[in-house]
C-alpha cells in the first residue's frame, strides 16, 4: 500500500503530519532559500524511529545545471550536505528541482553538469529530480528535455518525482502522463499531488487545493493511482487534510 503524506512544517514534522492525517511527511531541513548547511534536527531521534516514510525537500535555490560558478558550485555542496542529513534521519529520498540555464545554447552543458553531479559523488540517499513548472530554459519542465536529462543521468539510478501541478502548468497533459514519464525515466519514486491555481501551460508554480484548482481532482487521483508510488500533498494547509482524505478514496 502506498503512503499518502503531506509537506509539513519542519519544526515538528511528525506532529504536523498527524494533525492532517498524513501517512508520510516531507519537510525542509534548512531554509529553502538559503545556503546554510543543515544542522541535526531537534527531533532527530523521533524521526529516525518514525513509522511513516520521510522525504526531504532540498532548498529551492539549488541549481546544479547553471553555468554560473557562484551558484553551481555551492549548489553541489549543499545538495551533498542535505543528502547526508536526509540519510541521517532515515529519509527515503531527497527531492531537488531540475534547475535551469540562461539560454537554449547552454542546455547541452546544463545536462552535462547534471551528469557530473552523479559521476563525482555517490549519495547516501536516493536523489529524486522533480519536474518544474516554469522557465523557457528549464532543464526539467518539458518532457523532451526530461528525456535529454535522463540520457545524462539515468545510468546512475537517479530517482524521479512527478509533480502534477508542475506538469500541468508546464504544458504537459496529465492524461497518460505516467506512461510518458515511465517511457523516459523507467521509474516514478514519488508523486507531488497538487492542483494548480493557474491554467494549463501558464508556467506558474502556484499550488492549489483540489476543490478550487484548475486541475480536476479525479485526474490528480488517476495520476497517483497509475504511478503506484508514495504521494506527498503540497497544497495549502487549510485544505490539505481534505485533499489527503480525497486521495484515500482512490488509493486505499
Amino acid at each position: 500500500m502506498v503512503a499518502i503524506g503531506a509537506h509539513v512544517d519542519s519544526s515538528d514534522p511528525l506532529t504536523a503530519a498527524a494533525a492532517v492525517g498524513a501517512g508520510a511527511a516531507q519537510f525542509f531541513l534548512a531554509d529553502p532559500q538559503g545556503w546554510k548547511k543543515p544542522v541535526e534536527h531537534p527531533h532527530a531521534a523521533a524521526l529516525r524511529a518514525a513509522d511513516i516514510p520521510l522525504y526531504i525537500h532540498a532548498p529551492y535555490i539549488i541549481n546544479v545545471a547553471t553555468m554560473n560558478n557562484r551558484i553551481r558550485i555551492p549548489s553541489r555542496k549543499i545538495l551533498s550536505q542535505h543528502a547526508a542529513a536526509a540519510a541521517d534521519i532515515g529519509a527515503r529520498g531527497l527531492i531537488v528541482h531540475g534547475g535551469h540555464v540562461a539560454s537554449d545554447s547552454e542546455l547541452d552543458k546544463g545536462f552535462e553538469n547534471w551528469h557530473k553531479v552523479f559521476e563525482r559523488e555517490e549519495f547516501p540517499v536516493p536523489i529524486l529530480i522533480e519536474n518544474t513548472a516554469g522557465g523557457n530554459h528549464a532543464i526539467a519542465r518539458r518532457f523532451d528535455r526530461l528525456a535529454r536529462l535522463w540520457d545524462a543521468v539515468g545510468e546512475y539510478g537517479v530517482g524521479f518525482c512527478l509533480d502534477t501541478c508542475h506538469a500541468f502548468a508546464g504544458g504537459e497533459e496529465l492524461g497518460a502522463v505516467v506512461d510518458r514519464v515511465m517511457a523516459i525515466t523507467g521509474r516514478i519514486d514519488l508523486v507531488h499531488a497538487n492542483s494548480s491555481r493557474d491554467g494549463f501551460d501558464s508556467g506558474a508554480d502556484r499550488h492549489a487545493n483540489f476543490d478550487d484548482g484548475t486541475i480536476e481532482a479525479e485526474q490528480i487521483a488517476a495520476v497517483c493511482t497509475a504511478a503506484g508510488s508514495d504521494v506527498i500533498v503540497e497544497t495549502p494547509g487549510d485544505g490539505q487534510s481534505a485533499d489527503i482524505t480525497f486521495l484515500r478514496k482512490f488509493l486505499d
